[in-house]
């Protein structure tokens, strides 16, 4: 399966979080979690734009090559779904937390 967000190769600078000595309200080094997916929810939003730009500008006569646009909608389909499955992943996991008996 293709990267479509090329995120994959990127994952070496993110660390897990680790607990301080003092007891484990010390913030942990890197990007958090939401910034990394702010960061990508950006990433697709900008796909879908310009995908959107390229079906405009195709329809308006302004350019001609199709096979761009057609990998552009692609590419921003892929990233959206590819972000739809986290958000998924993500509401499981938060399900499976909220059943927790504390």
């Amino acid at each position: 399966m293709t990267d479509p967000l090329g995120l994959i190769g990127k994952t070496a600078n993110l660390q897990a979080p680790t607990l301080g000595k003092s007891g484990g309200n010390a913030p942990a080094e890197g990007p958090s979690f939401k910034d990394v997916l702010l960061k990508n929810i950006e990433q697709v939003n900008k796909l879908q734009q310009d995908a959107e730009a390229a079906i405009e500008d195709i329809a308006a006569g302004r350019r001609d090559d199709m096979a761009d646009v057609m990998i552009a909608k692609q590419k921003a389909d892929m990233a959206f779904k590819m972000l739809l499955q986290v958000r998924n992943k993500m509401m499981d996991a938060y399900d499976e937390i909220k059943q927790l008996r504390v």
